[in-house]
């Protein structure tokens, strides 16, 4: 065996080695960004939703981005409130009146991010948040505001 032979089997040793790390990473990323967070609060479905929020029973949040509202519409009865927003706590605060005991439900596109984010409410003091966990596209929670037919606004 010359040296050049064992090289190449460092090398493909080294490969394997950061084919599985990056492997690793992929899941480490599916779960920490992908995973649906567990919320141990109330949850509504969609046509809940949307009757609660025509009655003025709870404020309905759509957290989605413009781009994602731009594309599907918001759900009739929703408020668009993009959840990176650096003052999204003021802004909800205000929606809700200075009240954090107000019922506010939260919608995304497949229920990932209003878990995340109604954890973390919940969390800052928030007494009465609500996930709509199928959000507008469907998830394993149920279809979707958009494929139940639930009216939308552009």
């Amino acid at each position: 065996m010359n040296g050049s032979d064992t090289a190449g089997k460092y090398t493909n040793g080294r490969k394997v080695l950061l084919l599985i790390g990056a492997a690793g990473l992929g899941v480490g990323i599916w779960t920490t960004t992908l995973r649906r967070d567990p919320f141990e609060g109330a949850q509504l479905d969609a046509p809940e939703a949307l009757r609660q929020a025509a009655a003025g029973e709870i404020t309905l949040v759509d957290i989605r981005t413009p781009k994602e509202w731009e594309g599907t519409g918001i759900g009739v009865g929703a408020i668009p409130l993009d959840m990176r927003r650096n003052d999204f706590t003021d802004q909800l605060l205000r929606l809700l009146e200075g009240d954090p005991g107000r019922p506010v439900a939260l919608i995304c596109a497949r229920g990932v991010r209003s878990a995340r984010l109604a954890g973390q409410l919940t969390d800052a003091g928030f007494s009465n948040i609500i996930d709509v966990p199928e959000g507008m596209l469907g998830s394993s929670a149920g279809p979707g505001w958009i494929r139940r037919g639930l009216e939308v606004v552009r």
